[in-house]
């Protein structure tokens, strides 16, 4: 998905660099959250640039995705290769088998099902989503529920208001409780870091349709707010 969301695309690429460059500035530890907030992101994106799935009739629209899906695994089996750099094996293994999972088979699946939801049952599915992540028994489970959350984010946003500013003041003050629980409560972590990338989700996506003040529209084009030069300009086909 290119040139729609900007801020959104900026951070997702942003996010990516971190991940891959992480064994260098940070400790490889922080590699399976920097994971699930990537899954997360990945779907939030993949489900906006595929919102004509809907109308794909038959086994046609699965053989499409398909056929775009090696193009879409690459940043994935970049993020593995770091994580073998960083001799975190089972990572690198969860991270390739929930990518192959979740463009081959859950996201044509679960495109239709959470497409049929009304808004309010998706923002429910979105909240059980979150917290079946922090209760997940293993690091691709985990990761396939993120990108099933980033999924269900986007369709969330999709059937809201573009540009309210109650959303992107709620996403903001949900990002800001999910920054400060783990501070108070390390135990929340867990919980806090896929409600934190949700919200800053939520509130990129809206920040990236915000547009000016809109100009009434005018039956003479506006043209009495065009100022006239002070001498007329000749034309070359006259």
């Amino acid at each position: 998905m290119k040139g729609e969301l900007r801020a959104l695309g900026l951070a997702h690429g942003l996010l990516l660099g971190l991940l891959l460059a992480l064994p260098l500035v940070a400790s490889p530890r922080l590699l399976p959250w920097a994971a699930e907030a990537l899954f997360i992101m990945g779907g939030f994106q993949l489900r906006l640039a595929d919102r004509r799935w809907d109308m794909r009739g038959g086994p046609l629209g699965w053989i499409s995705h398909i056929r775009m899906a090696p193009g879409r695994l690459l940043p994935w089996g970049a993020a593995a290769v770091v994580a073998l750099i960083a001799r975190r094996t089972q990572d690198a293994q969860a991270i390739i088998g929930a990518a192959l999972l979740c463009e081959l088979l859950l996201y044509p699946m679960c495109a239709h099902l959470i497409g049929r939801l009304a808004r309010p049952l998706a923002a429910a599915l979105l909240l059980l989503l979150i917290a079946g992540q922090a209760a997940a028994g293993s690091e691709m489970m985990r990761y396939m529920l993120a990108f099933i959350t980033g999924m269900t984010a986007c369709l969330v946003w999709l059937r809201g208001p573009d540009g309210d500013a109650r959303a992107t003041g709620l996403a903001f003050a949900g990002l800001s409780a999910a920054v400060a629980a783990p501070m108070a409560a390390p135990q929340l972590l867990p919980f806090a870091v896929p409600a934190g990338s949700v919200c800053a989700v939520l509130a990129l996506a809206n920040l990236s349709v915000l547009r000016r003040r809109p100009v009434p529209w005018c039956s003479n084009g506006g043209q009495d707010r065009l100022k006239r030069g002070l001498w007329p300009i000749p034309s070359w086909l006259s």
